[in-house]
Formats: structure tokens, C-alpha cells, sequence
């Protein structure tokens, strides 16, 4: 699974407030000539990245290429189950990332439009947002 190879600090803030909003960043395809796009905002795991790429490389079997435009930064902390409240922040549990509405997530080439659609069409139902398959506008 994704996850930094060295943290600068163990935890850090989740920043829940930037669920809201529109990407800036990342929102047109640089890659391939179709790719997975947000249409929803929402937290994105390393376990939910790695599920939706696991689909992807089944589908296309070898062949093509596929580009992750997502990388999980952030620690989600978790405190044990039944710990009383205070004596600080939880243990790192797993590593996630913020997913603001257009941004690209997944992008291939290198493969017949219908199986690419097919394989992304399957990494969106491992993915908690809606997303929407869109094609690249101008070749090269």
C-alpha cells in the first residue's frame, strides 16, 4: 500500500475543512487519454487507492499503462476502543488524503477506449465519491 516513506511528524490535523470547495490543482488528464475523475469531495485511504488500482491492472491485464494521481500524505490517528477521553492523540492507524471535487485520480493509455472505460468504470466502485470517466480534449 501507498504510504511517505519519512513523516516530518508522526500526526498532524486532518484538515477537515478542505472537503469543501472546488480542485485548483490536478484536474485535467497530463498523462493518458482517459482517466478517473472526482465529482464528489471526500478523505480517499491508501486501502481504497490500492483496491481501486488493484481493479484497474485485472481489468486491463498487462497491458496499457496506468498513472495514480493521488498519493495518501496525511496520518489518520485512531484511539482504542473504550479509552476515556483526554491523555492525548491517538496512534497512527492508516494514511489518507483529501479529495476536493474535479480532480483526476486515475489516468491510462495505451489501451481500446472500451477496456479503459471498463477498468475505471470498476476503480470508481471501490472509491467512496462518485466519480465520472473523462477523456482527454487535444492529442499530444
Amino acid at each position: 500500500m501507498l504510504e511517505p516513506a519519512k513523516l516530518k511528524r508522526r500526526k498532524q490535523h486532518r484538515y477537515r475543512g478542505a472537503f469543501r470547495g472546488v480542485a485548483t490543482r490536478g484536474t485535467t488528464i497530463a498523462f493518458g487519454f482517459i482517466g478517473l475523475k472526482a465529482v464528489e469531495n471526500g478523505e480517499l485511504t491508501a486501502r481504497q487507492i490500492e483496491a481501486a488500482r488493484k481493479a484497474v491492472t485485472h481489468c486491463v491485464q498487462r497491458g496499457g499503462k496506468i498513472w495514480i494521481r493521488v498519493f495518501p500524505h496525511t496520518p489518520v490517528t485512531r484511539k482504542a476502543a473504550e479509552v476515556p477521553m483526554g491523555a492525548g492523540k491517538g496512534s497512527p492507524e492508516y494514511f489518507a488524503t483529501i479529495i476536493r471535487r474535479g480532480m483526476i485520480l486515475f489516468e491510462l493509455d495505451g489501451l481500446p477506449e472500451g477496456t479503459a472505460r471498463e477498468a475505471l468504470r470498476l476503480a470508481g466502485h471501490k472509491l467512496p465519491m462518485k466519480t465520472k470517466i473523462v477523456k482527454r480534449l487535444s492529442a499530444l
